[in-house]
């Protein structure tokens, strides 16, 4: 199993957390994804043939995949803001799920499985590209996403303040445009922003958490496991940890 990340430049940090490459060799393998406040654009290779391209929703809950020997995923992992200005859809109708896409998508099946640096610094070109032929980029929907993924601000009231925006407005935005609150998504990202330290051995709970039995029970509602079993990691069965060894 190899995994990579490559972080983007500049503005496009706003849209993009990370381009991510993954390949298994001559063993399938199961992971468990877990919730991590993002969704991803996921071409999939098999044998170095292109087989799947694949847009996810965001992930409020654990996920069992299996993946095929020789297998070679290309994949960018978006932050919530893209689905507006990049894509300017909702990923409301595919919570927790998938859609297909065709191969000529953003024309990613020109890809070579050997190209992954082509594949990240074209799409990156184009996004950014994209984005600056946008008309407007609502401030708002800036600083919040910003409060939100660098955990500046962790409480609904606190953003609603700061960024001026009422927090009834904010959920509707977030239940039509993602198809959950801006509380749950604070609770995905905080969770999210444990996983490190867990993999560390860090079992105890950080201060976000008001004590051992809330920790526990929060990471068990994402994740499925409790942080001890997440430690452990069986098999890289939780493959956001694997990564972080």
């Amino acid at each position: 199993m190899k995994y990579r990340e490559i972080k983007p430049n500049g503005f496009l940090n706003n849209f993009v957390q990370c381009f991510w490459y993954y390949e298994t060799t001559n063993t399938a393998l199961q992971h468990t994804i877990l919730p991590d406040g993002y969704f991803d654009l996921i071409a999939e290779f098999e044998n170095e043939t292109l087989t799947t391209v694949k847009l996810t929703g965001i992930w409020t809950k654990p996920k069992d995949i299996q993946i095929s020997k020789n297998t070679k995923f290309f994949a960018i992992r978006f932050k919530l803001l893209a689905i507006e200005y990049i894509f300017q859809k909702e990923i409301k109708s595919i919570l927790d799920s998938i859609v297909n896409l065709p191969f000529s998508f953003w024309s990613i099946d020109k890809y070579k499985t050997d190209e992954f640096e082509k594949f990240t610094s074209e799409i990156s070109d184009n996004l950014e590209t994209s984005i600056k032929h946008l008309k407007q980029i609502d401030s708002r929907k800036l600083k919040l996403f910003d409060f939100v993924y660098e955990q500046k601000i962790k409480t609904v009231a606190e953003i609603s303040n700061k960024v001026f925006w009422s927090s009834r407005q904010i959920n509707r935005y977030f239940q039509t445009r993602f198809g959950i609150t801006l509380k749950e998504f604070l609770n995905i990202v905080r969770c999210n922003a444990t996983y490190e330290e867990i993999s560390n051995g860090n079992l105890n709970p950080n201060p976000d958490y008001f004590d051992q039995a809330h920790f526990i029970k929060e990471i068990k509602k994402y994740t499925g496991v409790t942080p001890k079993e997440l430690n452990q990691n069986k098999n890289d069965r939780f493959l956001q940890l694997s990564k972080m060894d």
